[in-house]
C-alpha cells in the first residue's frame, strides 16, 4: 500500500462574510497546462445554484469515506478517504470520488454556464473536504450566494509564510484502478432507461435500504417507473447492492431527471456495472456501481486486454502529447491531427483511460482529459497481471500447439489456452479462468499468448 500525502495551505472552510458564503477548496499538487503546481488555483466565482454544489459536494464526500463492504471476519481498518479530485475547464468544475471499497465511483460536473467566474484555469487536483467543511455544507441557507474558491490564493494562512497542512493518506493501488476500470467500463454504456418527476421518486423510495452481499437486482422497465427484478432481461440495468444508490437521496428534490447506462444484457446475464446520471439544475451526478458490493472496480481487468498491444500503447504515448484538458475529446479532430484513423484513437484513449490519463463522460458520449495528480510511478503498479504476462513472453513460457492453440509454462505449470475470435472468448485451463470465466478480465496466460502474437510487443515475436 502506497501512502499519499496531501499538502495544503490551509484547510478548506466556508465561511460569512459581507452578507456572502465563501466556499474556500484548498489545492495539493495539480497539474496544470504549465506542468506541475503545488498549490494550483483554477477557479473564483459566485455559484448560481449554491444548494445543489453544496449537496454534490456532501454526496462526494460521504461516498469517500463510506465502505459499502466489509469482508466477512475482517475488522475494517478505519481509513482517512482519500480527497476528491477536481478538473476545471472552460466547460465548468468536475469533481469526482471512490468509496473505500472501491465499489462505488461518484461525480459531481458543475456547468459552466451555472459558474459566473471572475478567475478560470485549466488543470487537475486533489481538494480537501474536511469534517467540519462538511458540517458548515450542511447548514447552508439555499437563499445566501456562495462564492466558490478551488485553490483560492486568499486563504487565511497562520505565518506570512504560509502553513503547509500535510494530511497523510494510505492510497491502495486498488483506488487507481478503480478510476481505470470505471472509465473503460462506461465507454461500454448506454443509456436504457430516462425516469422523470413522480417516476423518479417512486422509483428511489422503492429501494430497499440494506440487501445481503450477494444482491444483484435488475431494473427493469415497468407501466410507469422501474421495478426491481432478480433476473436479466434485454434492456435491464443491473443494481447489484441497490440500497448503495440511496446516497443520491439528498438530492432528489433538485432533480429533474435519472438516466440509467449499463452495457446490452440478454437473458441471464451474469452481474455488471452500471452507471446513473441524476441531472439537477445547473450541474449532474454521476454514480457508478460495480457488478456485486464485494467487488470493487479495481479488480474487474476491463483494461487488460486493450494495454497489451503494443501498437495502442505507441499511439497513447504520441495521442497523449496533443491532449490539453478538453472537456469533450472530438475524436474525428483529434484523428486528423495525429493523423491516425479514429479507430486507432479510440484505442490509443483506451490505454490512457487505463491509467487515469482520460475520463469517460457518459452524458456527452465522449472521453475527457484528466490527468490524475499522482506519481507516475503509483500508475505502473496498477496492472500485476499485465507485468506477469510480460515476464512470462520474455521467458519464453509460450508455445505454439496448433492453430489458435497454445500453452504457458507457469513456474511449476503448463497451462493451455484456447483463443477465441475476440479476446473476451479466449479460455485458459488455469484455476483464474476456472473460477472467473472472463467476467475479471483475462488471466496472465492468455494476456501472454496475445502478447506473445502481437509484433509490436519486443519480447512477444512470434518466431
Amino acid at each position: 500500500m502506497t501512502e499519499l500525502a496531501y499538502a495544503y495551505l490551509a484547510p478548506s472552510e466556508m465561511a460569512q462574510r459581507q452578507g456572502q458564503t465563501d466556499l474556500n477548496l484548498a489545492t495539493s499538487g495539480g497539474i496544470a497546462p504549465s506542468g506541475a503546481v503545488a498549490h494550483p488555483h483554477f477557479f473564483s466565482g459566485f455559484v448560481a445554484q449554491p444548494a445543489v454544489v453544496a449537496q454534490g459536494l456532501l454526496m462526494l464526500a460521504r461516498v469517500a469515506r463510506t465502505r459499502f463492504y466489509v469482508p466477512p471476519n475482517t475488522l475494517a481498518a478505519v481509513l482517512r478517504a482519500a480527497d476528491p479530485v477536481v478538473t476545471s475547464t472552460p466547460e465548468g468544475l468536475r469533481f469526482e470520488s471512490f468509496s473505500v471499497c472501491c465499489g462505488v465511483y461518484a461525480r459531481l460536473d458543475v456547468d459552466a454556464a451555472a459558474l459566473d467566474a471572475t478567475h478560470l484555469a485549466a488543470g487537475v487536483t486533489n481538494v480537501d473536504v474536511n469534517p467540519p467543511l462538511r458540517q458548515a455544507l450542511a447548514g447552508l441557507r439555499p437563499s445566501e450566494p456562495l462564492l466558490l474558491n478551488v485553490g483560492s490564493e486568499s486563504l487565511r494562512v497562520t505565518t506570512p509564510a504560509g502553513e503547509i497542512v500535510e494530511e497523510k493518506v494510505p492510497l491502495p493501488s486498488r483506488w487507481l484502478k478503480g478510476f481505470a476500470e470505471t472509465q473503460m467500463l462506461s465507454s461500454d454504456m448506454a443509456c436504457r432507461h430516462v425516469l422523470t418527476g413522480a417516476a423518479l421518486r417512486q422509483f428511489m423510495q422503492a429501494l430497499p435500504r440494506s440487501s445481503a452481499t450477494k444482491t444483484v437486482m435488475w431494473a427493469t422497465q415497468a407501466a410507469r417507473s422501474l421495478r426491481l427484478a432478480t433476473q436479466a432481461t434485454p434492456g435491464a440495468v443491473c443494481v447489484a447492492g441497490p440500497e448503495r444508490l440511496r446516497v443520491l437521496e439528498p438530492l432528489l428534490r433538485h432533480a429533474t431527471a435519472l438516466r440509467a447506462y449499463g452495457a446490452e444484457v440478454a437473458a441471464g446475464a451474469l452481474p455488471q456495472a452500471s452507471a446513473w446520471v441524476l441531472e439537477l439544475p445547473g450541474a449532474r451526478v454521476t454514480l457508478g456501481l460495480s457488478p456485486e458490493k464485494a467487488r470493487g472496480f479495481s479488480g474487474e481487468g476491463a483494461v487488460l486486454h486493450r494495454v497489451a498491444g503494443g501498437d495502442a500503447n505507441e499511439d497513447a504515448a504520441f495521442v497523449s502529447t496533443l491532449l490539453a484538458f478538453e472537456p469533450r475529446i472530438d475524436i474525428a479532430r483529434l484523428a486528423e491531427r495525429a493523423l491516425l484513423p479514429e479507430s486507432q484513437i479510440l484505442s490509443a484513449l483506451s490505454v490512457l483511460a487505463s491509467s487515469g490519463q482520460v475520463g469517460f463522460d457518459l452524458a456527452a458520449g465522449t472521453y475527457f482529459h484528466r490527468p490524475l495528480p499522482v506519481q507516475a510511478g503509483l500508475l505502473d503498479t496498477l496492472h500485476p497481471r499485465l507485468a506477469d504476462a510480460r515476464k512470462l513472453v520474455a521467458g519464453g513460457g509460450v508455445r505454439r500447439e496448433g492453430e489458435g492453440q497454445f500453452s504457458v509454462q507457469s513456474a511449476q505449470q503448463r497451462y493451455r489456452v484456447a483463443l477465441g475470435a475476440e479476446p473476451v472468448l479466449d479460455r485458459c485451463t488455469c484455476p483464474w479462468h476456472a473460477k472467473y470465466q472472463g467476467t475479471r478480465g483475462p488471466c496472465k496466460h492468455t494476456l501472454a499468448v496475445r502478447m506473445f502474437l502481437d509484433p509490436l510487443n519486443a519480447t512477444g515475436a512470434d518466431a
